[in-house]
Parts: C-alpha cells; structure tokens; sequence
C-alpha cells in the first residue's frame, strides 16, 4: 500500500481479525503467532500491522472457542513455540465468516457503485 492510503479505522476491522486468523491457519494447517502476524503484514502490503497485543488475545479467543487447538513445541534451539491447527469446528465457522464477508462486501459495492465509477462524490 502507498503511504498516501489513507489509514483504516478500527471499527471497521472489528470481527474480522478472528476470521484472517483462521484463514491463515487452514491454509497452513500448522502455524505460530509471530508468523501470522508477519503473513497478514506481507498479505496486506503493509496496511495492517497487528501488535501481539491483538494477535495472541485473538488466538486464545479462538482456541477457547474451540475453532483452533495450540500446542507447545520445543524448538531445536530449546525455545517453545505454540502451533495452532484449525479443528473441525473451526473449519465450519471460517466457510460461514466467508460467506457473510462476501455478502457483505457485495452489498457494500453495490451502495457505493455510484461514488467508485467516479460520480457523486461532493
């Protein structure tokens, strides 16, 4: 993203940073925090910047939801790091949260049609 973006709003994120977080670990079937955290930085072009202060609040949420299940692994250097899998249930929300975000964002288009095609925009 260009520096002249404007900056997203908070409000508008809400809910939806659960639903990145299980996308990504469906995708990678077996991820840790910090790597999400750097995915959606990458996927996003720099346009969301999650602080762990958001990610692993996020995780402990989805993992207490029984959408995902974490599991300490202890690296070859000695350190543990939690990998998360999204389970079955996990699996069933993500496919609804995609629908409703693409029902959603189609509305959105429609309503705002006019003002993307140039037009009322005073």
């Amino acid at each position: 993203m260009s520096s002249s973006s404007p900056a997203y709003d908070p409000d508008l994120l809400r809910g939806n940073t659960e639903s990145m977080l299980l996308f990504l670990i469906n995708e990678h079937h077996c991820t840790y925090g910090y790597r999400l955290i750097k995915e959606i930085e990458e996927r996003s072009q720099g346009f969301f910047r999650f602080k762990e202060g958001t990610v692993y609040p996020a995780l402990r949420k989805l993992e207490n939801d029984g959408l995902i299940q974490g599991e300490w692994q202890r690296l070859p250097n000695g350190q543990e790091r939690r990998y998360y899998r999204i389970t079955e249930k996990g699996k069933e929300v993500l496919k609804e949260r995609i629908a409703m975000w693409q029902n959603f964002t189609s509305a959105m288009n429609l309503v705002f049609k006019p003002l993307m095609a140039g037009e009322g925009a005073d």
